[in-house]
């Protein structure tokens, strides 16, 4: 049975929307909502925080590759994001498609 090719859309949902990549996805939204609050609460206080790093680090190796420095910079947080979750998503439809075509066909999987 021949493949049908899917629209960039339908590609990104096929991907993008399973356990891993959303589970990603929240943990990355959580880390830059806390990022956000240190920010506005260090504001009042004068003093300097790291906290920024964590929303690169999250999203790293992807959100690094951005030549972008200053504030421009900030769009390789949800580029980064997409990015990363866009890989864990393909790998994770490849290991349950695998798992579910090796079911399907009876071979053992041990």
């Amino acid at each position: 049975m021949a493949k049908t090719s899917r629209s960039l859309p339908q590609t990104l949902r096929h991907y993008l929307v399973n356990p891993l990549a959303l589970g990603y996805l929240g943990v990355v939204l959580a880390v830059c909502l806390w990022v956000a609050v240190d920010a506005i609460l260090g504001a009042s206080s004068g003093d300097a925080s790291f906290a920024g790093v964590w929303a690169l680090l999250v999203t790293a190796p992807a959100s690094l590759l951005m030549p972008f420095t200053g504030p421009v910079g900030l769009i390789a947080i949800p580029i980064g994001a997409v990015v990363q979750a866009f890989a864990l998503g393909a790998m994770y439809r490849y290991v349950t498609e695998r798992r579910a075509h090796a079911i399907d066909s009876g071979a053992s999987s041990v």
